[in-house]
């Protein structure tokens, strides 16, 4: 993955930036070398010799920091200029990145129903004519394609394999994006499952749900896999990372460069799932120093404990009510803050 120039600095509540990242899938989720639908080299015309295909490189992530700490994402497929959006709440700020980009937004993918994560649905339903809109759940605005596990999606260029991750909601798709023939790593658009350095609360699933979400589906792509996660919250996650494993190296350096971004107002975004697994508690349920925190061996009741020490874990301080960041992101207050 390359990081592009990023467009201003990462806002609370309404701010945009962006990384590019051009992934590719070198092998399916678990390692495996299969064939997801991979195209054929055309046969070379008569009277030329054959041409090695080149790496594809046309998948590009545009990062959008919106509300409180959420993330949305724009996926850019540059061949066509056709663009597919990732959890988009706050439409009014992903069309102005629509427009600036100059692609046409032809699909959104929902992780989850909560309203910081697809309230916009609708209205970009209405405004933009034709727009499909994926997940899992019914309970998802403006939903026209009810995804099943693991069902696979095509982009132009951008293959997308749905994955079923519930817990955080009982609805929960995390969308694991790569690009046949191209060298880079792939991307997952982890939504409130996995974060950098935590995971999502158990809202509608138990530990159970989660573990086999860490080991069976999420712990099974391949390791360079970037995580594009749904909230920006990686300075408080590590924290409690190093309450639990306080000799933890990963953990402290992790923390030191996440403290400095969040200093900057940068974003924490991505991580790897490699680099996941030396500093995330709730992916190291294994480890001796962990399970000495927790007082707990077995794994799923590692995940439990940890969970809810997380939940009891330094409630952050108090923050504007949502409705208020949404409202602030659609600019309903400018006529009041204009200057006379």
């Amino acid at each position: 993955m390359t990081v592009g120039r990023r467009e201003g600095a990462k806002e609370r509540g309404g701010g945009g930036g962006s990384s590019e990242l051009r992934p590719a899938a070198r092998t399916a989720p678990g390692g495996a070398a299969r064939r997801w639908g991979r195209r054929s080299a055309r046969p070379a015309p008569r009277g030329c010799a054959a041409v090695e295909p080149r790496a594809v490189r046309n998948m590009k992530v545009k990062v959008i920091s919106v509300l409180e700490d959420n993330y949305m994402y724009l996926v850019i497929e540059e061949s066509t200029r056709d663009a597919v959006a990732v959890d988009a709440a706050v439409p009014k700020r992903l069309l102005e990145i629509v427009r600036k980009e100059d692609v046409v937004l032809r699909a959104v993918l929902s992780t989850h129903h909560h309203w910081d994560h697809a309230r916009g649905n609708e209205e970009l339903v209405r405004l933009c004519p034709g727009l499909r809109v994926y997940g899992a759940d019914e309970r998802i605005g403006a939903l026209t394609h009810r995804v099943a596990p693991d069902e696979e999606l095509t982009f132009g260029a951008i293959r997308v394999r749905c994955l079923f991750t519930p817990c955080h909601t009982s609805g929960h798709m995390c969308y694991f994006m790569w690009e046949d023939g191209s060298p880079d790593a792939p991307a997952l658009f982890s939504g409130d499952t996995l974060f950098v350095g935590g995971c999502g609360r158990f809202l509608e699933g138990t530990a159970e749900q989660m573990y086999a979400n860490f080991t069976q589906v999420l712990g099974n792509l391949p390791k360079e896999t970037k995580v594009f996660c749904g909230h920006e919250c990686t300075v408080r996650n590590l924290k409690f990372a190093l309450k639990v494993e306080p000799e933890n190296e990963a953990v402290k350096k992790k923390l030191a460069w996440a403290r400095q971004r969040d200093d900057e107002d940068l974003p924490t975004v991505p991580s790897t799932l490699q680099e996941e697994f030396l500093y995330n508690p709730f992916l190291r349920v294994t480890e001796e120093a962990v399970q000495k925190f927790t007082g707990r061996k077995e794994p799923v009741e590692v995940l439990r404990a940890l969970r809810t020490e997380k939940d009891n874990f330094k409630k952050p301080k108090e923050r504007p009510h949502p409705q208020a960041m949404l409202a602030f992101d659609w600019g309903l207050f400018a006529p009041f803050l204009e200057k006379k």
